[in-house]
């Protein structure tokens, strides 16, 4: 199919975004936890090298604030997987002035 068509309400266009590296890191986090699955899924997804997504995925690791926690969701053989992260509080600097509306 091209990338135009007419219809009766005049040419359409279709845009053709490829898929990203983000798009497929995501696709793979989905797919395993282990980093190393991931870079490795990733990589072959999109036909680039393993240390290129290796240090893509380094710059998306969470903080080292973060940590996982499973816990019991109360039925039998089910488990529910809580990420608590700690965010740093958002401090105004001193010899800021704040207007109101």
């Amino acid at each position: 199919m091209s990338g135009v068509w007419y219809t009766k309400y005049g040419p359409r266009r279709v845009r053709h975004d490829p898929p990203t590296l983000d798009e497929a890191i995501v696709a793979a986090q989905g797919l395993t936890d282990h980093v190393q699955q991931q870079a490795e899924i990733a990589a072959a997804l999109m036909n680039v090298p393993l240390e290129a997504v290796r240090a893509e995925l380094l710059k998306r690791m969470p903080p080292r604030g973060s940590e996982k926690i499973v816990t019991s969701s109360g039925r039998e053989g089910a488990k529910r997987t809580i990420i608590v992260e700690r965010k740093a509080t958002r401090r105004i600097p001193a010899g800021t002035r704040i207007t109101r509306p």
